[in-house]
């Protein structure tokens, strides 16, 4: 099995984090929340000689999808070379090349470059089967996730736990920057009501946790079922805290192409459970937002199929009218882009989709936003339970915090 310790160097401080299910603690070099991280992060995939030993010799599964890259080369080619025995890989939603349409159907498949059969998580089965998980020693998962609960990779990686934790295999998690770790907001999710796969877990919309950090609170909250703990080990990111700006090398899924469509993301994937458009079919998704109706707006798009982004966006080919937000500066989460389209919604009956629960996470606000309640009035609706949540986030944190 592995061994008990992963040792981390970073600019400031000292990060030991047992291969067990304890919360790691932090070893300050010097007084860290005065210190100022000025080298470049270097994710968990890319520090080789931290974790290629624990590989040695075994039978490994590789959960990744097209954001597991090793500089420029994908970590399956990069394990590969080193000789290490890579005999399954598993794919999330968008696939392993990350190409598919949010939510599509992904089939297993073969790869064709090294003849590993690759079996899909978001296909007939989200969670990795006893036949699937059968002659592996460890799984070894590595994506780049966005820091939002509806945004799908964390809930791949909660059902990888759980089943390795029912199999006896161990899980190596090879940690990534979160680009909105900076900050937590949003209500938290009502799992008796609202749980699906675009919220699987009891968390606010934001919730400033790299998918490391998740793991282990999913560990210590209990969350996998009783008497359920998964095996894991972390190999943090080095020179990182909640505070350091990182802009995505590579797009972590088809429809958010940029650093712009990630900073907004959490307020306008909102839009997903109303009836407008927000984007898909351009090459500005999560960007823009509009209906084909000249109320909403005197801003313009027409959606259109664009293959490996949105082959059927609705209102394709219709011309819709909305708010361009392409320039705007936002660096946190809001819904007044919702409530200001709802307020022109001229049949404020058709306005929203019963998906809208889903994604906001509980039954409460949408009659809020249908009474006329102001944005600050919501907002204080969850108040209590988001502290609640950022006392216990608090019990996980590998990296310096943002307050």
């Amino acid at each position: 099995m592995f061994s008990k310790f992963i040792i981390l160097l970073a600019s400031s401080f000292l990060v030991v984090a047992s291969f067990c299910n304890c919360t790691p603690q932090l070893y300050p070099a010097a007084d860290v929340k005065s210190t100022v991280v000025k080298a470049l992060p270097i994710v968990g995939a890319a520090q080789l000689k931290a974790y290629l030993h624990l590989l040695e010799g075994k039978k490994i599964g590789l959960v990744v999808n097209n954001t597991s890259m090793v500089n420029k080369t994908h970590l399956l080619d990069t394990l590969l070379l080193s000789g290490i025995d890579i005999v399954k890989i598993f794919a999330p939603e968008h696939g392993f090349r990350g190409d598919a349409d949010a939510g599509e159907h992904v089939k297993d498949q073969t790869d064709a470059a090294t003849g590993l059969p690759i079996f899909s998580l978001h296909g007939k089965n989200k969670k990795p089967t006893v036949d699937q998980l059968k002659g592996l020693d460890i799984l070894v998962f590595d994506m780049q996730d966005v820091g939002v609960r509806f945004y799908t990779y964390y809930c791949t990686m909660f059902y990888v736990m759980q089943a390795a934790a029912e199999n006896n295999v161990a899980v190596l998690i090879l940690d990534r920057p979160n680009p909105n770790g900076h900050y937590v907001d949003g209500p938290i999710l009502d799992t008796t009501t609202c749980r699906s796969f675009v919220g699987l877990l009891p968390l606010p919309i934001v919730h400033g946790l790299t998918l490391g950090e998740m793991a282990q609170m999913i560990n210590g909250e209990g969350w996998l079922g009783k008497n359920k703990t998964c095996n894991i080990k972390i190999i943090p990111v080095a020179n990182y805290t909640h505070t350091t700006s990182y802009s995505l090398p590579i797009k972590p899924s088809p429809n958010m192409p940029d650093d712009q469509s990630i900073r907004l993301y959490p307020s306008v994937c909102l839009f997903e459970g109303t009836k407008m458009s927000m984007g898909r079919g351009t090459y500005f998704p999560f960007q823009v937002v509009g209906y084909p109706d000249s109320v909403f707006g005197n801003f313009t798009f027409t959606p259109v199929s664009i293959p490996g982004m949105s082959k059927e966006p609705p209102f394709m080919n219709k011309k819709c009218y909305g708010i361009d937000l392409r320039t705007e500066k936002l660096n946190g989460f809001t819904m007044k882009y919702l409530l200001d389209m709802y307020h022109k919604e001229p049949n404020k009956s058709t306005f929203f989709i019963p998906f809208f629960e889903k994604l906001i996470g509980n039954q409460q606000v949408r009659g809020m936003i249908e009474r006329g309640d102001s944005e600050e009035t919501i907002r204080a609706s969850w108040q209590k339970e988001l502290y609640a949540y950022k006392v216990m986030r608090k019990k996980y944190i590998l990296y310096t915090d943002f307050e």
